[in-house]
Order: C-alpha cells, then sequence, then structure tokens
C-alpha cells in the first residue's frame, strides 16, 4: 500500500460562488488514526483529513452543505464518517458501507445519524465484489436509501441490466469511470446514459482528475459531462472528492476543480439544480 499526500486549502480562489444551499456531494474524512484505526487490507494509507479542514474548504468555495462516503480504508467499520456527519449537523449526510448481513435495526440507526445511502466500491480493491448488491437494495428500500457504485466503466456496462432492476435508486460515482481514450461511445458510457434517461439513476460530476490526470482543467473528461448533462440534468449532482484520496497523479486544487463545472455548465439555473436542488431530492435535505 502507498502513503498518500494531501490537498492545502483551496489554492486558486474560483471564479465564481456556489448558490446558497450547494452541496458538495462527495467527500471524504480520515482520521485520526489513533481513534479510527483502518482496516489491514486496503490500497493506500491516508494522511489525516480533519471535518476542521473540511469546513474551511466549503467556506472556499461557497458550500454550505457536505456528504461525506464511507472510504475503502475504513472497510465496513463507519464511526468516523459518522462522528463527521454528527459534526456537520444538518448540514450534513452520508453514504455507510456496510456488511452483508446488516440488520434492520442498524439500518435505522444510520438512517438517523443521516446516512442515506450504500456504497459498493468495486474499483479499488481485488477482491470487491457486488455479490450482495441485490439483498442489500431490499433492504434499503423500506429506508429510500440508495445503491452507491464505484467502478469502471466496463465493469458498469457489465451489470447494467441488474442495476436498472434494483428496486432502489443508484448512484454511479466519478463520472463512471470512463476509458479516456475510448470516448463517449464506449458501452459503459452508454450503458449510463441509457440509466439516466431511465430516471431512476443518478451520477456524480466528480472526479475529472481520475479521468484524465492533464491539468489544468482535464479536458479529457469534458466529452463525457457534456454527455451525462445532456441526458439528464436532473439527475447529476456534484462533488470534490476532497480530500482526493489514492490518487496517483498530481493533487487537483479544489478552486480549479470548482471553475470545471463553470465551464461544464455556463447555465445558472441547471448548475442550481445540479448544486441544490438535486442533492437536496437525493440525499433528503430539509
Amino acid at each position: 500500500m502507498s502513503e498518500e499526500t494531501k490537498p492545502g486549502p483551496v489554492g486558486r480562489q474560483p471564479r465564481w460562488r456556489a448558490p446558497a444551499g450547494a452541496t458538495d456531494c462527495h467527500c471524504h474524512v480520515f482520521g485520526p488514526e489513533s481513534r479510527y484505526p483502518y482496516t489491514a487490507v486496503r490500497a493506500y494509507t491516508p494522511p489525516d483529513a480533519s471535518l476542521d479542514e473540511y469546513r474551511a474548504l466549503l467556506a472556499g468555495i461557497g458550500f454550505s452543505r457536505g456528504v461525506i462516503v464511507q472510504p475503502s480504508v475504513y472497510g465496513t467499520d463507519n464511526r468516523a464518517s459518522e462522528a463527521g456527519i454528527k459534526a456537520l449537523g444538518s448540514a450534513g449526510r452520508g453514504v455507510a458501507v456496510l456488511a452483508a448481513d446488516v440488520g434492520a435495526a442498524e439500518l435505522r440507526r444510520l438512517d438517523g445519524a443521516g446516512f442515506r445511502g450504500v456504497r459498493f466500491n468495486l474499483a479499488t480493491l481485488p477482491d470487491s465484489s457486488d455479490a450482495s448488491l441485490e439483498a442489500m437494495a431490499r433492504k434499503l428500500a423500506p429506508l429510500g436509501w440508495h445503491i452507491q457504485i464505484f467502478a469502471e466503466a466496463a465493469r458498469l456496462a457489465a451489470m447494467a441490466g441488474r442495476l436498472a432492476a434494483l428496486p432502489v435508486e443508484v448512484v454511479i460515482d466519478h463520472l463512471g469511470l470512463p476509458e479516456l481514450a475510448a470516448g463517449v461511445a464506449q458501452p459503459g458510457v452508454q450503458a449510463v446514459l441509457r440509466l439516466l434517461g431511465g430516471g431512476r439513476t443518478w451520477l456524480k460530476l466528480s472526479g475529472a482528475y481520475r479521468v484524465d490526470p492533464l491539468t489544468p482543467r482535464w479536458p479529457g473528461a469534458t466529452p463525457f459531462a457534456k454527455a451525462y448533462l445532456a441526458a439528464n440534468p436532473d439527475r447529476l449532482v456534484w462533488g470534490t472528492d476532497w480530500p482526493h484520496p489514492n490518487l496517483a497523479g498530481p493533487m487537483p486544487d479544489d478552486g480549479e476543480l470548482f471553475d470545471l463545472l463553470l465551464d461544464w455548465v455556463p447555465d445558472e439555473a441547471t448548475r442550481t439544480k445540479i448544486l441544490v436542488e438535486n442533492p437536496a431530492r437525493l440525499y433528503r435535505f430539509d
């Protein structure tokens, strides 16, 4: 496993401010490791990334709400994420990682703590499995939770039929992790576009640097974002992916990442939908 670097504060102030009620729909908190130890089997070891640092980031780009996503290094121990949600109060929501045998009582407790979905990370760990996908979705349906999928585009293409048949809504991470050279025509992207058109799938306009490592502005990610925007802007949300864990390339600047959304979505009403209205529906913000 590799040691990670961490981002500093917003390096360059964005060209614009987020609208009131804007939500960062994808972040993580890490540490302190002495209190929240990492699982022995993990792909990386992150430095501490505290909630105070995250709040400073939100203030720097004008956001008021955040969604903490359970990272793979904690396995199914959601305590660090839960503590972060609690500290954010009514401005915080979360996405958990849960064991297949999780019971109804624990799900109700987590719902009360602000969690709204369960993440299946099929991209980071070599032994990741989606075997419990349907069973987990049946457990989540009474709560109105969603399934969040982190997987490469090829895997999304292979499982698109299963995702469409689930009794809950589905959220796809990081632009669906398309293969840059294969373009919008690749089967995984086309599968995601069909899912978005079906009206029960969401996609996060996040992780541009995971699709294209070139800076500035990660130009290779733009055609994918534009295709998803054309397909269904009512089912798109945005996230920083702060503090950008398990990243092999250069650490992105969060001000530049936020400005990229301005380039992708020049229409103010559509940006407000993606940053405010859509997240309020998906994560049930009051």
